[in-house]
């Protein structure tokens, strides 16, 4: 596959440039857990506890960006925000949960005990 450019970088091969979109320690799990819910900011950090406020704002904002997430904000004193998964977001499930197996089927081959990430699931 020849070289290519999106947004004034170069990508060299399709696994790339998707990495580009869902890459990094925190936007597939972000996306995991929206897909199990609607969450307001809080509940996604309290769910994600070692993610810092300002990483993330930044995972979220985007995640919306490029369409995987939607946010919502409601005209309410204090601001009330949710975000939801959109039909694009749902779209990389699939991916995240090969994702998932193949690094829980590393963990055991490692002898790291998977079983307390059995019961988050």
């Amino acid at each position: 596959m020849p070289d290519f450019i999106y947004n004034h970088k170069v990508f060299y091969n399709p696994v790339e440039f998707a990495a580009h979109f869902l890459g990094g320690s925190w936007k597939m799990p972000i996306l995991w857990r929206l897909n199990k819910a609607t969450l307001r900011y809080s509940e996604l950090k309290k769910a994600l506890p070692h993610i810092t406020h300002k990483m993330l704002s930044a995972q979220l904002k985007e995640l919306e960006g490029h369409g995987f997430i939607a946010r919502k904000v409601y005209p309410v004193v204090p601001p009330k925000v949710e975000y939801s998964i959109t039909d694009k977001g749902r779209e990389t499930i699939p991916v995240i949960e090969v994702f998932r197996e193949y690094g829980l089927k590393m963990m055991k081959e490692n002898g790291i005990d998977t079983a307390a990430d059995q019961r988050k699931k």
